[in-house]
């Protein structure tokens, strides 16, 4: 790995088509959603299961059918609001972490929960990860109390602290990538040869709050979303940085004509890349979610305000799903989050059309 190069600004191609309600009117939606905002989904890497971390103290996990039926599997409790959850690489485990500093882990072959890691403030992200060379998994919890921690869940200490820059906001992983996201907009880059040791720490180029992380599928680079209703393109190794990455608007609403006309521009909450194609989707606050094509720098198809913002997403094991939740993402704090908001999480049969990289153009 070597140090970032600058990312331009790009203009990323728009001519695909916006898609219609009418396309999304097969969109299943999850029986017996959360009661509160969602906050994060997870799909099994194994089999179609989905699981759900929520403002309502509760993770759910949910098991889907090929006909697009669902069905509660599991539920397990946290102490305040759960901010995050993923899945073992073997599918039997499920981590989640929240605002009771507390990390927990549900064995879907026990039906038990236990707690396997604290923190001195909420744990904001929790990632499986396989660190060193002993392809053993272990776990990393980022948390607001700037710090981040791994966790071999055979003993009840981290096994290692870092200490970081600024509070975590947000955090991804892909083979021996590790990167997180944290206040005052750093970007801590890791080796997880090395989980130890930071590798490099950045500021991101996006000029606001760093919203989410999302690493590409290959390690080799990820995406950065803002409040700004912008996303950067970043990669790890400098000469591809140099050569591959920028940034381009998106989550916006046009202005209208005249000299003091401002657009209106919205949180990106949520970066998914598809685990086969490579393409990415995201969502934000004002309700829409889009699929993108980083490579050729199109956007493959665009789908319209949905009535609520979108905090968070997800692909299933081999991209055919696309999970996302219509549920308040706290951008306008607790005074918008009305009794009647939408709560609920939708699932999206994709297209090849939609998520399938165009061919690059010969030079």
């Amino acid at each position: 790995m070597s140090l970032f190069g600058s990312t331009t600004t790009s203009t990323i191609g728009t001519t695909s088509s916006t898609g219609s309600a009418a396309e999304l009117a097969g969109d299943r939606v999850l029986t017996s959603p959360p009661e509160d905002s969602v906050s994060d989904l997870s799909f099994s890497p194994q089999a179609e299961y989905l699981a759900v971390s929520s403002w309502d103290k509760k993770v759910r996990i949910y098991e889907l059918a090929a006909n697009g039926d669902s069905q509660g599997k599991a539920l397990y409790e946290h102490q305040g609001p759960v901010l995050s959850v993923h899945w073992s690489k073997d599918g039997t485990k499920v981590i989640s972490g929240g605002t009771d500093k507390a990390g927990r882990i549900f064995d879907l072959q026990t039906g038990q929960s236990s707690q396997f890691a604290a923190h001195d403030a909420g744990i904001r992200s929790v990632r499986f990860v396989d660190a060193g060379n002993t392809g053993q998994q272990i776990v990393a919890t980022g948390s607001w109390d700037k710090t981040l921690k791994y966790w071999d869940l055979r003993t009840p200490n981290p096994v290692s602290t870092v200490q970081l820059p600024e509070r975590v906001y947000t955090m991804d992983v892909q083979q021996k990538l590790l990167v997180v996201g944290t206040a005052e907009r750093h970007i801590c880059i890791f080796d997880l040869s090395n989980p130890g040791t930071i590798f490099k720490t950045i500021q991101s180029q996006l000029k606001m709050q760093t919203r989410v992380v999302s690493c590409y599928p290959s390690g080799n680079g990820f995406a950065v979303g803002s409040i700004e209703g912008r996303c950067a393109i970043q990669y790890v190794e400098d000469r591809e940085q140099q050569k591959l990455g920028f940034s381009f608007k998106c989550h916006r609403d046009n202005a209208p004509p005249g000299p003091r006309a401002e657009a209106s521009v919205y949180a990106v909450n949520a970066i998914s890349f598809h685990p086969q194609y490579g393409t990415f989707s995201t969502a934000g606050a004002d309700g829409s979610f889009h699929f993108w094509d980083k490579d050729s720098k199109h956007r493959l198809k665009g789908y319209n305000a949905l009535g609520a913002t979108i905090p968070c997403t997800a692909f299933n094991r081999n991209g055919t799903i696309f999970a996302y939740a219509l549920s308040y993402d706290w951008s306008k704090g607790y005074q918008f989050n009305k009794p009647d908001y939408p709560n609920i999480v939708k699932l999206h049969p994709t297209r090849d059309e939609e998520v399938k990289p165009r061919p690059l153009k010969k030079r």
